[in-house]
């Protein structure tokens, strides 16, 4: 699936966000609220006007799902699959929604990695992102 130097742009640009997982995913729900307000229905618990804390805290724990994805990328289908059933079987995520997540964290690592962040970098994290893509909707059919 991934060559080696898109595995290494990964692991990349990883390290460069490893430790940053809450305000990253903050930012990534505050943008994807803003750009799709109609995502916020799968995210009830947070409220209508989700504050810091709640962002943080649920971003965090999306972009550590993404670190154990890059740490495990070559077995992606074993690691993510509770993930895959709590996303189709018990929140019942439309599977339309993770290309919207996808582009508001590409936005998010843009902005933040700038220069550092490379056209080879982003295409590398976008085949990336819709490999987890493709596995979380697996357990929909």
């Amino acid at each position: 699936m991934l060559s080696a130097q898109e595995r290494a742009h990964i692991a990349q640009v990883w390290d460069l966000i490893a430790g940053h997982e809450a305000p990253f995913g903050a930012e990534l729900l505050r943008r994807l609220f803003t750009v799709y307000p109609s995502t916020k229905v799968y995210f009830r618990h947070l409220g209508d006007q989700p504050d810091e804390v709640q962002l943080l805290s649920h971003g965090q724990r999306m972009l550590q799902a993404v670190g154990v994805a890059v740490q495990y990328m070559d077995n992606l289908r074993a690691v993510l699959s509770p993930l895959a059933d709590l996303h189709a079987q018990v929140l019942r995520v439309d599977p339309t929604n993770f290309p919207l997540v996808i582009q508001c964290f590409q936005v998010v690592l843009a902005s933040h990695l700038q220069g550092e962040y490379t056209v080879e970098m982003q295409a590398a994290w976008d085949k990336f992102l819709t490999g987890v893509a493709v596995v979380l909707t697996e357990k929909y059919r």
